[in-house]
Parts: C-alpha cells; structure tokens; sequence
C-alpha cells in the first residue's frame, strides 16, 4: 500500500441528483456528521469541504447541492451554478445516482455535462443494499461513465470497491503533488531569521517567532435570517464561496472556511439565521439551528451580524444572550450601513440602544458595514482581534487586588447586623472568558 501521509493528495466532489444520499456519503467519509442529512429533497444548498480518509488515503471530499435542471438566476439555478464551480474545480467528481430509483433523464443530462467538464469522473450507484437497487446498478452501465461503483452510504457497503477506484487516481496526484512541492522548495529563496552579536536568535525576531498562530482563528457569524450573513463571508474570501439571495433562509448549514484574513488565519462559520422558536416547526429547521448554535459553543469569537434597518429586535437580543452565556467573545456589527444617510446620528443612536438593551456585552465592540460593497471590514478584523484578546486576557493576583482595595475604600460593603462583610482577595480562576473568584 503506497502511504499519503496527512496531507490531502486530491480532491473530491461528491455530485447528482437531489435526495440521492450525497450528504450521507459526505459524512461516511469524512467520518462525522458534517453535513445535514434528511429525507426532504435539497438539503444542502452550499458547499461543504471535509478532510476525508479512506483506509490509507488522504484527501478533500466536497458536498454539493444536488443537481437539477434550472436555468435562470432563481436559487435551484444558483444552487447548480455553485456545484458545477465544484465540478470545474475538483480533482474527481464521484456522480452518485439511487439505484432503487434508477437512471432518470435527469441523471442521464447531467452525466453528459460530467463527461464534458469534469477531469475525472467515477459512478457510484448508492442505495445498492439488497436485490431493490440491483435493477438500477445494471441500468448505470447505461451512462457511459465506467463500471459503476455499488455503495451503501447508510450501511456502510461498498467502500473497498471505492477505494480500488480511487487508488490508481491517488497515486498520479500525489506523485504530482511531490514534483510540484520539490520545484517550489528549489524556487523558494532561503528564509533568514535575524541574529545577535552572540549568534542568538535576535529579540524582536523571538516575539515575532512566538507570536506567530499555529492555529487559525474561529470566528461564527450568527444572527436572524436575512442580515446578510452569507454575503459578509463571501467578502471576507474574496470569492463567492456561499449561496447568497434575496430569499430568507438560504444557508442550513453551518459551514466552516479557512481564511487568510490580511495576514491572519481564521475559520469562519456561515450559520442558519436563528428565528423565534415558536416559528421554528420543520425538523429541517431545527436541525439548522441546532448547527448554528453548536458553531457558535465550538467558535472563539462570534459576530453578531444585524440588520441595520431593523437593529436591535427581540430576536437579535435573545441571540446576544445566548452567546454571552455560552462565555464566547462578541463583536456586534450593522450590516447594510451603505443604505445609511445620515451615519452619524445613525451611529450614537445605534450606541445608546447597544448600552441601553445589552448592559450584559458592555465594552463588546459596535462596527458598521456594509457586506455588499466592503466598506468597514478592516474596522470589522480590528474589532475580532480586540474581541479575542480581552476574551483571553490574564491578570495578575497583585494587580487584581489593588483595585479591590481601591474599590472598598471607595465603596465599602454593606454592614447587616452591625457587622461589615470583609471581601479578604480577588482571583482569576481561568481565562477564555475571564473568570474571577472573589
């Protein structure tokens, strides 16, 4: 067996028809539930990159919306455009059909654009457990796309065969990965770090070295539907990653994309927009939310993204006190700033209602912006770092208890009985949030 190591080798889109267990077989792979998963056609809209492994291979597996015959600039049609994006730029393109189903016209369009556009193409007949899907396996030879790989994503069945597709694939990547890694590593100029008179690695170069992430930064994007969460992480990539529209309620998914961010790494997560929970009925729905909330307990910082023509409703408060009792760090921005007039009397009002209804984000950062045109990003980036430093910011026990003498002299508790309470010392008990034992 020839060994890839960790580092992923390839690439692979996971593309067909709506309901044909696309998401099932995403999750199989990369060994967790990632993707949402349900019996209503269209569940996924965007897509969703995982880190994949299949016995000894290494490699990027891509959910995709399912494919369906649109055209137009309504949101199936969008959605198709997303995917085929996917289909241009994957390494292969795993085109899974139900077999219980059968071969659809559908499947037989969409196997044509595959044949045309992809660089790799395998067939995978899913749904095969049993003699149901027997019928609709044999009918798969009918596509011209290879012999087609019988799969059970729900069970589990057919992996080996997968694996026997893939390898001959794996193996001419990643000797094309090594060839481009050995010329880029003759390319590279040599890298010098600064050293002393004493051929110590020089000071500042030492805060440099030790300052620098190992990590990226996780950062949520939460609010109610429609605030423009999808189009604010699109203009952070620099790319349309995420499906966007007028529609509410577009992202179900919470889905997390590496970013460098001028200089800085971050893994941002696009959620659902969180309604009242009384008008959250579907179980899709719930399923949505119960995402949201699971990036924002897993996320570092969280954006509290509103609209700034209606800021500030019931909703957008209960969102904030979820957050703030999950402990996470928030950085509240004002999306659509762009529509603003007058920005400055706009600005103070938009203060006082933050004071006034959020006593419990007190010192959170206010930003405004505008997702559709840019403006206030830098302000936003600067806001996030601010955020994540105060979030894991330590005092020292000397200093802490400084200001408690301070604080005493000034305020002295209050004496039940004819007895003063004595407040003896104040410590942090643990950081990310700050947390102080008096």
């Amino acid at each position: 067996m020839s060994d890839h190591g960790d580092r992923a080798a390839f690439s692979l889109a996971i593309v067909g028809r709506p309901n044909v267990g696309k998401s099932t077989l995403f999750n199989r792979l990369v060994g967790k539930r990632l993707a949402l998963v349900d019996n209503t056609p269209g569940v996924t809209r965007d897509l969703r990159e995982g880190a994949a492994r299949l016995a000894d291979l290494r490699f990027t597996a891509i959910d995709t919306a399912g494919l369906e015959d649109a055209t137009g600039d309504d949101l199936p049609a969008r959605m198709r455009r997303l995917t085929e994006r996917a289909v241009d730029e994957a390494d292969i393109c795993l085109f899974v059909i139900d077999a219980r189903a059968g071969v659809t016209p559908l499947d037989q369009t969409f196997a044509e654009i595959l044949r045309k556009r992809a660089r790799h193409v395998l067939l995978a007949a899913n749904k095969s457990e049993g003699q149901a899907g027997e019928a609709g396996a044999l009918e798969a030879y009918g596509l011209g796309l290879g012999d087609p790989i019988r799969l059970s994503a729900e069970h589990g069945e057919g992996f080996e065969d997968l694996l026997d597709a893939l390898r001959p694939l794996a193996d001419a990547f990643s000797a094309q990965d090594a060839e481009a890694r050995r010329r880029a590593a003759e390319d590279a100029p040599a890298v010098e770090i600064p050293l002393d008179a004493e051929g110590e690695v020089d000071a500042e170069a030492a805060v440099l070295l030790a300052d620098a992430p190992d990590r990226p930064i996780q950062i949520a994007v939460l609010g109610r539907p429609n605030a423009g969460k999808s189009t604010l992480v699109n203009r952070i990539l620099g790319e349309d990653r995420l499906l966007t529209g007028p529609e509410a309620g577009i992202t179900r998914d919470a889905i997390g994309l590496p970013v460098d961010w001028e200089g800085q790494r971050f893994r941002i997560f696009d959620t659902a927009g969180l309604r009242k929970r009384a008008k959250v009925q579907e179980k899709l729905e719930k399923l949505s939310v119960g995402d949201a909330l699971r990036a924002a307990r897993f996320a570092e910082v969280v954006i509290l993204l509103l609209d700034a023509e209606r800021p500030f409703e019931a909703q957008d408060l209960k969102i904030a006190d979820l957050v703030e009792t999950e402990g996470r760090a928030v950085v509240v921005a004002v999306n659509k700033w762009d529509l603003e007039q007058d920005k400055g009397a706009r600005r103070a009002e938009l203060q006082e209602r933050f004071d006034r209804l959020l006593p419990q984000l007190r010192g959170a950062p206010l930003v405004t912006l505008s997702a559709r045109d840019g403006s206030g990003l830098k302000r936003l980036r600067a806001a996030v770092l601010a955020a994540r430093r105060a979030w894991s910011v330590r005092v020292p026990t000397s200093k802490l208890n400084r200001w408690l003498a301070g604080e005493v002299s000034r305020h002295p508790p209050p004496a039940p009985s004819g007895r003063r309470l004595r407040l003896r010392y104040i410590t942090q008990a643990k950081t990310r949030p700050p947390t102080f034992i008096l």
